[in-house]
């Protein structure tokens, strides 16, 4: 590729706009590059041992795979618990492209130098100056804007354009017909309202009682749901931060050699706490600006003659970031805010009011609250900001030192008495509740670090000091039960629960159910709601490409567009509610807005039948290849890479 660049006779360079076209080569053609920005998928071994899939004989591995995969995740692109999705929609992304390379071979299809040189030059026209080819700047410009090498960048470009080539093949015979864009436009602008009665489960646990034989049935039933897990409790000692924290005391020596430390911290500047009336003018003609400024005057006379100068600010002044607290800004320094606001507020005395100030935002009348000169605060003023900061830093330390030597103590053994520990540190002690892995361990809290100290440590045995929030904790395994078979009396909050929750959602298909029947057989639909103990509500006007904040989408609700004004729905589950409603109104769509629409539902039509038109090429192309045997996966390297143990 270097050498047909260096080889051609290069024309003047100049600023060529990246076209749609080259924009899909990038994006759509090369979908690698979306998945794993600056990495592409690198020569193939035949037959490799650790082939995932092989593709004409040659080979996809699991190498290749974890590579992107690694990419990925430094990238920051995908988390690692996705790492599984991930990874079989790069192996389908490499089995399509070398599945492409050979159909291509097959048909005589391929990019010419000269195709991609002339690529090249619209996408990095950087690389041509005075239209020469400069190989350094090439190499330079691939490497800033793609993160690849420049051998990666060409075979990534290759093979966007192929599948570019590919695409056209398939689909620029693909047309949109009149008929089509007056269907969707009337899909898109026809809207309806309903009248709907939302039968949720959870509004009827509540009135669900069961008798003590029902719940024992209902026990009886699915008992094989009710499992104890495996608890456990624990001996702790704990070095809490709280209590270390109230006994440390800290001396003004110590507070003063802060405060002397950090002088510049405590250096105030001029400054001015003031509240503003503000009446804007840009954008107004200068008649508008004179009748504010009259507005303006007259509000001010106000302010000067005792108005409640907040008041006057809540009533009148248009900055909505201060006229809420009666058009305080708080404090400003000299040079924050434009010259002639600062001037004024300056220049006044504590409680004066100016005159009306004009700036490039409106007419200002400004008011001082209080002045602060340029002055440094003493130790008085700020001791209380001070104490908390070296009381913390005091705290950090001592806290360090002791989870240090109570570490250094637990690896001296790890099957001592904890209450000697906690003797030696002066540790608050205790034990915490029975729990379960997926529970808090007592007042504790909860943490995987927790959670393994507690179940893969044996009883007596210390974890080394483990940091909670309220300090840092070492804990022994006290009491475990093992996971057993849970006796009705064990899990009887849980059975209560699931029976109230499925005897609930078979209540609202029943009433939802009676509703329809109510309804569809003639009665009023508000009435047979009402006699069922159901709000109804009626919705506003919405299309099928709209949403319903209660409900869903329209889609959802794209019967109610097959049926007339009056019609009663059929029950209908959205989530774990029941649906039914009665079509309040209709709206057809109106002709004269298609003119406006048909270029955009033409565009977005086109777009999803070439998408179709590809997808299934992909298929067709996949599917034959398997079948001629030139496409095999390797079905147990293919579980390992997708379902990790």
């Amino acid at each position: 590729m270097l050498k047909s660049i260096q080889q051609r006779d290069l024309q003047k360079n100049r600023w060529i706009k990246i076209t749609m076209t080259v924009i899909l080569v990038l994006i759509c053609g090369a979908m690698v590059i979306t998945l794993i920005p600056g990495l592409m998928s690198g020569p193939s071994g035949n037959n490799s041992p650790d082939a995932v899939a092989t593709v004409g004989g040659q080979s996809v591995t699991v190498l290749q795979v974890q590579q992107q995969l690694a990419q990925m995740e430094r990238s920051g692109s995908v988390s690692p618990m996705l790492r599984t999705l991930y990874a079989r929609q790069i192996v389908d992304q490499l089995i399509f492209q070398d599945s492409l390379d050979l159909e291509a071979a097959r048909l005589g299809i391929r990019v010419t130098p000269e195709e991609e040189t002339e690529r090249i030059k619209q996408i990095l026209p950087e690389a041509w100056v005075g239209g020469v080819w400069q190989k350094d700047r090439y190499a330079s410009e691939v490497q800033m804007r793609t993160g690849m090498s420049v051998e990666q960048f060409e075979n990534v470009l290759r093979d966007g354009m192929l599948t570019e080539k590919f695409r056209h093949l398939l689909t620029d015979g693909i047309t949109v017909s009149p008929t089509e864009i007056e269907q969707e436009f009337r899909r898109r602008n026809e809207k309806v309202s309903i009248q709907y009665a939302l039968i949720k489960p959870a509004d009827l646990m509540a009135s669900i009682h069961p008798t003590d034989a029902e719940l024992a049935a209902y026990f009886q039933k699915n008992i094989g749901k009710y499992q104890v897990p495996e608890e456990r409790s624990a001996s702790y000692a704990l070095l809490d931060l709280s209590a270390l924290r109230a006994r440390t005391q800290i001396s003004d020596d110590t507070l003063r050699a802060y405060y002397n430390a950090h002088l510049d911290e405590y250096k105030v500047e001029n400054r001015v706490h003031v509240e503003q009336i503000l009446f804007k003018t840009i954008g107004k003609t200068d008649a508008e600006v004179a009748e504010i400024q009259k507005k303006a005057e007259d509000v001010l006379k106000q302010a000067k003659h005792g108005a409640n100068f907040e008041d006057l600010a809540k009533k009148y002044s248009e900055d909505e970031s201060s006229k809420d607290k009666g058009g305080d800004i708080g404090w400003i320094v000299q040079g924050q805010t434009v010259p002639e606001f600062e001037k004024a507020a300056f220049s006044l005395p504590k409680d004066g009011i100016s005159d009306l100030v004009k700036t490039q935002y409106g007419f200002q009348i400004i008011k001082v609250l209080d002045h602060e000169f340029a002055h440094t605060k003493s130790f008085d003023e700020v001791r209380g900001s001070i104490l908390p900061i070296v009381l913390e830093d005091r705290v950090n330390t001592e806290a360090n030192t002791l989870v240090d030597q109570m570490a250094e103590a637990v690896r001296e053994s790890t099957h001592q008495p904890i209450a000697g520990i906690a003797k030696k540190f002066d540790l608050e002690t205790g034990v915490t509740p029975l729990a379960a892995i997926t529970q808090p361990v007592g007042d504790l809290g909860s943490s995987d670090d927790l959670h393994s100290a507690l179940f893969e440590l044996s009883a007596g045995e210390l974890s080394q000091p483990i940091h909670i929030d309220k300090g840092f904790v070492i804990l022994t395994p006290k009491d475990i039960v093992k996971a057993h078979q849970g006796t009705l009396a064990e899990v009887h909050n849980s059975v209560l629960a699931d029976y109230q929750q499925d005897k609930a959602a078979e209540l609202a298909q029943q009433k939802a159910d009676e509703l329809a029947k109510r309804a569809q057989s003639g009665e009023a639909f508000e009435k047979a709601s009402k006699a069922l103990g159901l709000e109804v509500k009626t919705s506003n006007p919405f299309a099928v490409t709209g949403s319903l904040p209660d409900l869903g989408t329209g889609q959802q609700l794209a019967a109610a567009f097959n049926m007339k004004v009056g019609d009663i729905s059929a029950p209908k589950l959205l989530g774990s509610n029941w649906l039914v409603f009665r079509v309040a109104t209709r709206e057809d769509a109106d002709p004269t807005e298609l003119a406006q629409q048909k270029a955009d539902i033409q565009q977005q039509i086109l777009q999803t039948k070439q998408d179709n038109a590809f997808a299934a090429f992909k298929s067709a192309l996949e599917d034959r290849l398997t079948k001629e045997g030139k496409i095999t996966i390797n079905s147990q390297v293919m579980d390992t890479l997708t379902h990790p143990s």
